[in-house]
């Protein structure tokens, strides 16, 4: 059951904002155990034959060490992530932000999982996630909450945002570095975003950030001693219908090795 409930000024300041701290949603213990479970399953390389482990940073060449490793579906490989106090706290969260009259219930949980290693973990570039929606005809109603298994630092990459980007429609994206076979995605120079608003948001092991889809947010490279392990859930009401044709072409002209991973399961 959930131990977390917002306040209507924390509410406030999310749909304001479009991003919001919370201090704990875990426990030790729990966070000790998911910790052992993540790393396991990086170091296993978990899901990699099937598309869901890969550079979300680099070219992912089988011979090359990741800059920026990623998991999707994490649960489906470690059942320490799943059905934690963690996850029910974050549902409760994106439940009472989404639909707090509760006529729809949130779907969803871990989502995905970004390992920064020491030293050199790259940088997550500036983006909105919905971005990466494979179905730009429809609008995205949905939160990623944004979880450290250790302390999250400016030297290690915490998460930052630029208040109040979460009104904007979706900006021109690209894949990193303009080279398509790289996953993650960039906002393009020419989105003329001023990064000076940026609000940096430290936290401790078990603390949350909050945001929706359209919020832009960046995390540093890892220049510490230690990895930095971050655990997303995303939690999602029906997406909605535009009548606008509107079109993501940065996603039509990837050609990454993670699809044709994908493609021959």
């Amino acid at each position: 059951m959930s131990t977390v409930k917002l306040t209507d000024e924390q509410q406030r300041f999310f749909h304001e904002n479009g991003f919001l701290e919370v201090p704990q949603i875990s426990n030790p213990d729990e966070l000790a155990r998911m910790r052992r479970a993540y790393d396991r399953i990086f170091s296993q390389k978990a899901g990699r034959e099937e598309g869901n482990e890969f550079d979300l940073a680099g070219t992912d060449e089988e011979d090359k060490e990741a800059a920026l490793p990623q998991i999707l579906q994490p649960g489906k490989y470690a059942e320490e992530l799943r059905d934690t106090q963690a996850e029910a706290n974050a549902r409760a969260i994106a439940q009472q932000l989404l639909c707090p009259d509760g006529s729809e219930e949130v779907r969803g949980g871990p989502a995905h999982a970004i390992f920064k290693p020491a030293h050199h973990g790259a940088a997550t570039p500036w983006h909105q996630d919905e971005a990466y929606s494979p179905h730009p005809e429809n609008d995205s109603r949905n939160v990623s909450i944004w979880m450290p298994l250790q302390e999250a630092t400016l030297e290690n990459g915490c998460m930052q945002f630029i208040p109040g980007s979460h009104l904007q429609e979706i900006l021109p994206h690209r894949s990193i570095n303009n080279d398509p076979r790289i996953h993650g995605l960039e906002v393009t120079p020419e989105a003329g975003v001023d990064f000076s608003t940026a609000v940096a948001c430290p936290l401790q092991a078990g603390g949350v950030t909050i945001h929706p889809g359209r919020t832009l947010h960046y995390t540093g490279a890892n220049h510490s001693a230690i990895p930095r392990r971050a655990l997303i859930f995303m939690f999602s009401l029906s997406s909605l219908p535009r009548n606008d044709n509107r079109r993501f072409p940065w996603n039509e002209t990837k050609q990454t090795a993670r699809l044709e991973r994908a493609a021959k399961q």
